[in-house]
């Protein structure tokens, strides 16, 4: 069976896997089973799963795969405005490819430098470094955040400002640990609480109230 894969974890995938059948030829099974278990974590971590997109009216979906972790009131970072900020902690296990959470177009792309605490430390949210989109449908912003970890020291976002995108269409990953926010409008009708683990775009975490 053909495991789908996000391209950029070729440059991992292949060289481990040469180097487990090298050590294999050269009769060294230890070795080779190191590297060969390497091979196969990093294969399983950068999966690519195709996903049923939830099709109902104002529905927005999760932007990643993994457990909320926090639901607060905070301003957004480029606009100023009060928002509902719903934070998702990706472990090593989860699919760490990103979808964004409503269609639209991609109003900005920011990236901020900072710190790599710890994805699970609610400070990570503010301090760490991050890329934040801003997504209009031509009614409402939402915003997302690329957050990194203490593992995760590379994110990937493919969008770009002046872009389109569907409901749940992947814009970008994070590698080996990290953390994702979504900030919603205030009233927006959040269908999410602490602990529940979700899927990137097939969970539906709420629906705007759309003036």
């Amino acid at each position: 069976m053909k495991i789908p894969l996000a391209k950029e974890g070729y440059i991992f995938i292949i060289p481990l896997g040469l180097v487990a059948v090298l050590f294999l030829a050269l009769s060294l099974p230890w070795v080779a089973g190191f590297f060969g278990l390497g091979f196969l974590f990093v294969t399983w971590f950068f999966r690519d799963p195709e996903r049923t997109i939830p099709d109902e009216p104002n529905v927005v979906v999760s932007p990643a795969d993994g457990k909320v972790v926090e639901i607060v009131a905070e301003k957004d970072p480029i606009l100023g405005e009060l928002c509902t900020r719903i934070s998702i902690f990706l472990n090593v296990f989860n699919v760490h490819v990103n979808r964004v959470p409503i269609g639209g177009k991609i109003e900005e792309v920011r990236y901020n430098p900072g710190k790599f605490l710890a994805a699970f430390n609610h400070k990570a949210s503010l301090d760490n470094e991050q890329t934040i989109i801003l997504i209009n449908n031509g009614k409402v912003n939402v915003f997302v955040k690329q957050i990194a970890g203490l593992i995760a020291r590379r994110i990937i976002c493919w969008a770009k400002q002046g872009d389109s995108y569907g409901v749940g269409q992947r814009y970008g990953l994070i590698r080996f640990g990290s953390r994702v926010d979504v900030l919603l409008p205030q009233d927006t009708q959040v269908s999410v609480a602490c602990g529940d683990h979700v899927s990137g775009g097939r969970s539906i975490i709420g629906y705007l109230n759309e003036p």
